[in-house]
């Protein structure tokens, strides 16, 4: 079994995916949080940082687009493809109500029609693999059968399914009924994602679907890094590994000159999720959590990792 980082915006940065990858076992693909296409010949300096090799060294990254403009998309891929990349993922799988609202991301899934006419002209534009993350659909799971037909008219590098609809954000479980659906019909590749945040979870899904040869990894890994070395019975990550981890995103965080406010900011979202990894921490998690400055942040996070 593979197993992917996924894009969760704002957090899986260039500076996240380099520290997880120098301290934890290594992701199989790493995936850009999404480019949303704009009328710049180029990409702007926050973008080109995401997507320039050199920053990505060692790591098999795919870049995330998203948008309901096959010209749009075709010319971002233009653009990717000048840096070397060979695949690029079509973000279908969004639920935020700014992203949804405009028709992009899962909101996308409500107009089959547009979406069956974009995927032809994507696919008929450029010969780059594509693959597509998906949700099962805007309101019902009922959708996804003929989202399913659509995506088999096509020749998709990977078809990576959360199997909730948009409107369950992230509550309710995922529906594997649908996804064994999928599993028995699709005719791409399948990578499964979501609600993986335990060794167990991994091989439930394993054993369920031994078909899929990959799965993908988003807020589990945040939560708990050392969860893919769980996974291959390596044992929980130690303190100290957790610690070099959170020492490096926060030294290159202050390295790019954005300020404190910004970096706390920054490391408050990972702590998010993070700090769930440190039950016994409540004092100090509330600390980090009000922390304005970086000496009063250092300190709570020195008193959780002590």
């Amino acid at each position: 079994m593979q197993y992917y980082l996924a894009p969760l915006e704002g957090i899986t940065t260039r500076i996240y995916r380099r520290a997880y990858h120098d301290c934890f076992p290594p992701m199989d693909k790493y995936f850009i949080p999404f480019l949303s296409p704009h009328t710049k010949r180029g990409f702007n300096s926050k973008e080109l940082a995401e997507i320039l090799p050199e920053n990505n060294k060692g790591m098999r990254t795919v870049p995330q687009i998203l948008t309901n403009r096959a010209e749009d998309f075709l010319g971002t891929v233009k653009k990717l493809t000048y840096y070397g990349y060979d695949e690029i993922n079509l973000n279908l799988g969004c639920p935020s109500k700014t992203v949804v609202s405009k028709g992009r991301g899962s909101g996308f899934l409500a107009d089959p029609e547009g979406l069956d006419r974009f995927l032809d002209e994507i696919f008929a534009g450029t010969e780059v693999k594509i693959s597509v993350k998906t949700r099962i659909g805007k309101a019902d799971p009922e959708e996804f059968a003929r989202l399913l037909k659509i995506y088999n008219q096509y020749p998709l590098e990977e078809l990576i399914i959360h199997p909730r609809v948009q409107t369950d954000f992230y509550k309710n479980k995922p529906n594997l009924e649908v996804f064994g659906e999928a599993v028995k019909a699709s005719r791409a590749v399948l990578c499964y994602n979501g609600d993986i945040c335990s060794r167990e979870d991994a091989r439930s899904i394993e054993e369920r679907f031994p078909q899929i040869r990959a799965c993908m990894i988003g807020r589990g890994i945040i939560g708990n890094p050392g969860l893919l070395g769980e996974i291959k019975g390596r044992g929980p990550a130690e303190r100290e590994v957790l610690r070099r981890f959170h020492d490096q995103i926060y030294e290159e965080y202050q390295r790019t000159g954005m300020g404190d406010k910004n970096v706390l900011f920054k490391m408050k979202e990972i702590w998010g999720y993070l700090g769930g990894s440190f039950p016994d921490c409540k004092k100090q998690l509330k600390q980090i959590r009000k922390a304005e400055k970086a000496d009063r942040y250092e300190e709570a996070v020195a008193g959780c990792f002590d």
